[in-house]
């Protein structure tokens, strides 16, 4: 068998680069456009937006009522840190043409849709609670709900970097996992050196979520 003519390699050649190009381009395409309606990315900020915003609600009622300098810091940190990731959220979905809001359920993006409140939410009965009690009480509660609240936040930022490769939402997602650990367990230590039944047992018409 004659070898192949020395000049029969570049054509070959510039056919290979050329292919190569144009799968990393396709990637890069891939990689860089807007993440679509229905993304784990979009559901992510969505719902972790919900999610925030309760949290900084609750941040907010307590700090402005609490006598408690370790509650107030606490809860100042909670609204000035989540209210920033509240503003990157909106920023990413107002940068990709999406809604502030989807027309799927809360979680479909993870693969179990939920009705109603989402994991660790607080009812609006707990909230005025959290308005109208007394202060050291309101303390309690507010230890009590913000601890829920934050460990339900801790398996969405996981689904998010499991199922998203966009460096933005993998960078705030680890940021979540690794702040709200650290203050669940500062907020454990809170509640149990405040001796008190701060909530009830159990959340009627609310959803428990496992940290």
């Amino acid at each position: 068998m004659k070898p192949l003519p020395r000049e029969g390699f570049a054509p070959l050649a510039l056919t290979s680069l050329a292919l190569a190009l144009a799968v990393l381009a396709f990637a890069l395409y891939l990689r860089e456009r807007p993440p679509g309606e229905g993304s784990a990315a979009a559901g992510f900020a969505r719902d972790m937006s919900v999610h925030h915003a309760q949290a900084v609600e609750m941040a907010g009622i307590v700090r402005d009522r609490t006598n408690d300098p370790a509650i107030r810091t606490l809860a100042t940190d909670i609204v000035l840190t989540q209210q920033a990731q509240l503003g990157q959220m909106h920023g990413w979905l107002a940068a990709w043409g999406l809604s502030l809001t989807g027309t799927r359920p809360p979680m479909a993006w993870m693969g179990h849709p939920v009705e109603g409140r989402m994991p660790g939410m607080a009812s609006p009965g707990e909230i005025n609670r959290l308005r109208s009690a007394p202060p050291e009480e309101a303390d309690r509660l507010f230890l009590w709900l913000m601890i829920e609240h934050h460990r339900a936040a801790i398996p969405m930022a996981r689904a998010a970097l499991e199922r998203t490769d966009r460096p933005e939402v993998e960078r705030l997602a680890g940021a979540i996992l690794r702040s709200q650990r650290g203050e669940i367990r500062v907020m454990q230590k809170m509640l149990e050196e405040r001796a008190g039944e701060a909530a009830p047992q159990h959340r009627s018409g609310g959803h428990r979520h496992g940290s």
